[in-house]
């Protein structure tokens, strides 16, 4: 139940919209960019601003190299720098905005859903 103390996150019907982002190149190249929680917590390892809601712009070249470690762990920064600016020549229109909600989504996975509450066999206060 939502107060004035609680910070809105999205619905799960919200949540499934989230599509990754999918990078297909000229020479057959694809890669599919989002987030799992293994790949927030390399992140979190190698000194990233975790926090969804602060992310800056100049964290964008960062969030973009991560966003390939769920499925493509072995591209290098210097790949994910050369795919983002000599192949895609910057971020298209929207692309950044995914690249944050697709980061935000592991953490908003670990909230309650109202089915969840109505199946938990234990009740937190705080």
């Amino acid at each position: 139940m939502a107060d004035e103390n609680t910070t809105a996150v999205k619905t799960e019907e919200e949540i499934k919209e989230i599509k990754p982002i999918y990078l297909t190149g000229d020479r057959g190249e694809a890669y599919i960019l989002e987030f799992d929680r293994a790949s927030v917590k390399y992140a979190e390892q190698h000194g990233f601003n975790t926090n969804a809601e602060t992310i800056r712009i100049t964290d964008a070249e960062e969030l973009f190299f991560y966003a390939f470690r769920k499925h493509h762990p072995n591209i290098s920064r210097a790949d994910s720098d050369k795919i983002l600016y000599e192949k895609l020549h910057g971020f298209p229109k929207g692309m950044f905005e995914r690249l944050v909600e697709l980061f935000a989504l592991p953490y908003n996975a670990l909230v309650q859903t109202e089915e969840d509450e109505k199946n938990a066999t234990m009740t937190a206060q705080f």
